[in-house]
């Protein structure tokens, strides 16, 4: 029989997984897992044959790995079984991992829930001998300080927050970010460099002791000097903050603004995180009982959270939506109800942007997004819903974007995979959308492979012609080499031949920038006229012995013009 071993901890910050990029990516994982392995014990085999289907999956991202049971355990060892939703070592669903795959209105709820469990130390993550004095569960936390100080700068939460291993040090805490409020404002103009220098200062005290004994070599790549060593250490706070941040958001209990990059509680959930953190203990539990903390930790009812309050949805249900429900609903239907209320909600805030940017009233918004995409907290997150907005504003058809919006429909996480990032709907055709941060290399080997499978997967469910705009900052000469010979190329996977016009950002603003110049708005045939010059372009260089380059530089230029082409 295997045993589920638990990896000692030792480290001296917090730390989050930080893949995959939201925990709702987890879903098609485990439910891969179970559906195929259930029952079965969690080993090297059960883990290398579980690797070669998600390989052979088509929600998979990414390339093939050397070590396939290595990469399996990555997988599963870190949000599915970190957060309770799986059981090992004999596979299956936790009560609570159940429930959030079966779930179609309360997966955020369940996921809070989860998360508020998370622990350090546990069962899970035992202490290390050289180990920090890990006493805290880290979420709850992160969500004490941004209630307490009133929203919570991404900054103050890389440099200080990340250094709430113990709840008894919060007030330590929330001292040096007040002081750090203080200081920062006898440097404007000069913030950037205060900020590094601070981040340097507090760095080189977390990690004196390996400083002094000269032990600065790191796990993932070999660093000989203090300042590389202090670096990555920095490098690695900012991407463990961000997953918190991305996780926090997804149960949509707190919000974050774009550019500022200050996090705050959402307000119509403020009595929520009041409840939360009167109710739910600071102190781990079950740190040495493994039995214990799995009947804690899979307990999809724990902790109890103010939703669980019937008298507390009547009153919501009452005071936001005006309705009185009818006194025989149980509270899971009234939960089902207030979910309901919600989402229609949601759709009308929505509905109403929407209305709003094929006026053409948030171009100037939409181009500003453009312009900072870099500067926002999450660039490519924005920059689908900033290419979502766009092709809404060029108007006609039906655009969807697969994003997950907030209550106030703000964007809170991209799509969840195998699928495309916008789908346009124009009646007798189709267009995707692909938007992507990725250059260079990285580019081609993240993209090249799904964005024709969408296109042929969308074919075959509509069983019309579909085109794809592929926008990225630059595009990578390899991309452009792949999606010219997928003109000429009839593969059956990605339903024949593909159409696909690579943009970069900036040629796709002097499109959106030609739309609201043009005397007519432009309409869903000038866009398939477009592509059709694209199909003729490729046919040209053919016929006339020219190159991919020679075509991605024609059909660039046409695109710049397109409504005078």
């Amino acid at each position: 029989m295997a045993i589920l071993r638990s990896h000692p901890i030792n480290g001296k910050t917090l730390f989050f997984t930080t893949s995959p990029r939201t925990p709702f990516k987890v879903l098609p994982e485990i439910k891969l897992l179970v559906n195929n392995m259930n029952g079965e014990v969690w080993d090297s085999n059960t883990q290398r044959r579980f690797y070669q289907l998600l390989v052979d999956n088509d929600f998979f991202e990414g390339t093939e790995s050397k070590n396939p049971a290595l990469s399996a355990r990555d997988r599963i060892n870190r949000i599915p079984k970190a957060l309770g939703l799986i059981t090992l070592p004999i596979i299956g669903y936790s009560d609570a991992g159940k429930e959030f795959v079966e779930s179609e209105n309360n997966k955020e709820e369940i996921l809070l829930r989860q998360l508020l469990k998370f622990q350090l130390p546990s069962p899970y993550h035992p202490l290390g001998r050289s180990a920090t004095d890990y006493n805290v569960k880290p979420y709850l936390e992160i969500l004490r300080l941004i209630y307490d100080l009133d929203g919570l700068a991404f900054d103050e939460l890389q440099i200080f927050g990340m250094q709430l291993v113990n709840y008894t040090r919060y007030e330590e805490i929330v001292a040096k970010i007040k002081n750090f409020r203080v200081q920062k404002d006898a440097y404007k103009g000069k913030y950037k460099e205060f900020k590094q220098q601070i981040f340097y200062n507090e760095a080189r005290k977390i990690y004196s002791k390996e400083i002094v004994a000269g032990d600065i070599n790191t796990r993932e790549s070999k660093t000989t000097t203090i300042e590389d060593f202090l670096s990555k250490k920095i490098r690695n706070l900012r991407d463990y903050s961000d997953a918190a941040v991305r996780h926090l958001r997804t149960t949509g209990i707190i919000n974050a603004t774009a550019i500022g990059k200050t996090l705050s509680i959402a307000p119509e959930r403020r009595k929520d995180v009041e409840y939360i953190l009167k109710t739910v203990s600071r102190e781990p539990v079950f740190i040495s009982d493994l039995t214990s903390y799995q009947e804690y930790l899979f307990n999809p009812n724990l902790p109890i959270l103010l939703t669980d309050d019937r008298a507390n949805i009547l009153e919501k249900l009452s005071d936001e939506f005006k309705i009185t429900p009818d006194i025989n609903l149980n509270l899971n239907q009234l939960k089902d109800l207030l979910n309901r209320r919600i989402e229609e909600r949601r759709s009308q805030r929505i509905a109403a942007k929407v209305k709003d940017i094929k006026d053409y009233k948030l171009y100037e918004d939409i181009e500003n997004v453009f312009n900072s995409i870099n500067n926002y907290y999450e660039p490519s997150l924005f920059l689908e819903w900033n290419a979502w907005r766009a092709m809404t504003m060029l108007n006609g058809g039906n655009i969807k974007a697969n994003l997950k919006f907030d209550d106030e429909g703000n964007p809170m996480n991209t799509a969840l995979g195998n699928m495309a990032d916008i789908v346009c709907d124009y009646g007798d055709f189709d267009i995707t959308v692909e938007v992507t941060m990725a250059k260079g290399a990285l580019q081609f080997k993240m993209e090249g492979e799904p964005v024709p499978r969408h296109i042929g997967q969308l074919k075959k469910k509509t069983n019309k012609t579909t085109y794809c705009f592929f926008i990225a900052p630059t595009i990578n000469p390899a991309t452009i080499a792949h999606f010219y010979t997928l003109y000429i190329s009839n593969i059956d996977m990605y339903g024949g031949k593909c159409c696909i016009i690579p943009l970069t950002i900036n040629t796709f603003r002097k499109m959106l920038k030609a739309a609201v110049d043009a005397p007519h708005r432009p309409n869903p045939s000038d866009l398939k006229k477009l592509f059709d010059v694209s199909k003729r372009y490729v046919k040209e260089c053919i016929s006339n012995d020219k190159t991919e380059n020679d075509w991605y530089s024609r059909i660039t230029e046409t695109a710049t013009n397109w409504l005078s082409a």
